[in-house]
């Protein structure tokens, strides 16, 4: 019977090739040089699913809570693609944050292989790790515009911020924490000779990056971890609990700027050397190291409805296009989104290289795909409600400084 079925399968499979059968996706909204597709709205939609079932929400919820969610789905897509959009023409760049918060989270997930950490984020997320990087830019771009043109304008009283730190003293205890820039130079199936040599290299590294020469310029040229070189060696912040112990008895006794000797580790193989960016004691932090994280706790009531005015000028000055069937839920009064072009796009659904293609064009000569393209947003920078949040987001580093 399951060989019947293969052959039937296979003759299908022939006939569709035969007739020309073709793939379809249909646009479900044009933002300026780029779409949303049915089918970024029904993956979206199984994700939710299976992350309801995952959190052991009864099946007969699942629909209502997913159901609730997909309202505003086409909203959140544009909102993403309108502030992703805004940030590229004013050259923001969130890179070297993401690659930071991958690494931290590499770290804390205990994977120091790259392809593991690739197959973990597969199985957590379902996606591919360069769709998850992708996600993650997209986020961080999106919360980056926000933080910018929305809550760096919303003005708190430093009498207030002063107020919120005395009254809340609990909020600002931290761990002793430590920065790292890392160099990596590896021995993974070398020689004895090539090893001893790896040796040398990283002992003059050292002895260079102690006599004055930019650390990060030595991590980008020498380093074997390819994602921390393009860093220039940044790793990440770390507790003493997650390194390994001879490595937290060196840096968390030592001050900024200070650079290791070479240190043997097996896993990967090679020779490690560290620089220490910065380092916190545990304790209560003061309240100059905190105050924007105040500033943007006491800014967040106000947050909202400004997030969503912006979000609406942004659609006011955008070219914007809503198949008939589908509801932007954030659209801007008056605003005509009417589809059009429809004798142009014949079907209209088109296959996935049309729709390519279709990215690539101008619309109506005047706005080109895409947008060409910053100040570091404040920690604790404010993360929109889920009804005004825009929905979420090179291998990852590796971790060689972890247990």
């Amino acid at each position: 019977m399951f060989l019947r079925f293969v052959v039937l399968i296979a003759a299908a499979l022939s006939f569709a090739a035969a007739a020309d059968v073709r793939v379809v996706e249909e646009i479900a909204a044009k933002v300026n040089g780029e779409i949303v597709t049915r089918g970024e709205l029904d993956a979206l939609r199984a994700e939710m699913e299976n992350e309801a079932r995952q959190q052991g929400i009864p099946a007969a919820q699942i629909a209502q809570k997913v159901n609730e969610t997909m309202r505003n789905a086409l909203r959140d897509k544009i909102d993403v693609l309108l502030l992703v959009q805004k940030g590229k023409d004013d050259n923001i760049s969130v890179d070297a944050d993401v690659t930071k918060d991958l690494a931290r989270m590499q770290v804390r997930e205990k994977i120091s292989d790259p392809d593991k950490f690739a197959q973990w984020i597969r199985e957590q997320y379902g996606v591919s790790i360069e769709e998850f990087k992708q996600r993650e830019k997209d986020q961080a771009m999106a919360q980056r515009v926000i933080s910018e043109e929305v809550g760096a304008r919303i003005f708190v009283p430093e009498e207030d911020r002063k107020k919120y730190y005395e009254d809340h003293p609990d909020q600002f205890v931290r761990k002793e924490q430590v920065f790292l820039s890392q160099i990596l130079l590896s021995t993974d199936s070398k020689t004895e000779e090539q090893a001893a040599a790896a040796e040398a290299k990283a002992k003059d590294l050292v002895k260079r990056a102690r006599g004055g020469e930019k650390f990060g310029d030595l991590a980008g040229a020498n380093s074997d971890d390819a994602a921390t070189a393009r860093n220039s060696g940044n790793a990440g912040s770390f507790t003493r609990e997650v390194l390994r112990k001879e490595v937290a008895d060196i840096v968390f006794t030592q001050k900024k700027g200070y650079v290791t000797d070479p240190i043997k580790i097996d896993s990967p193989p090679g020779f490690l050397i560290l620089r220490v960016d910065d380092r916190y004691e545990a304790g209560q932090a003061s309240y100059d190291e905190v105050k924007d994280q105040i500033q943007s706790i006491l800014a967040e009531p106000k947050m909202g409805p400004k997030v969503r005015e912006f979000l609406t000028k942004l659609r006011q000055n955008a070219f914007l296009q809503i198949r008939e069937g589908y509801t932007d839920s954030g659209a801007a009064p008056g605003k005509d989104t009417t589809w059009r072009e429809a004798a142009q796009i014949k079907p209209q659904t088109t296959t996935k290289a049309e729709v390519a293609a279709l990215q690539k064009k101008k619309f109506l000569g005047l706005i080109p795909y895409g947008r060409v393209g910053p100040t570091k947003p404040a920690p604790g920078v404010y993360q929109p409600a889920a009804a005004d949040q825009p929905s979420p987001p090179a291998a990852p580093p590796a971790a060689p400084v972890q247990k």
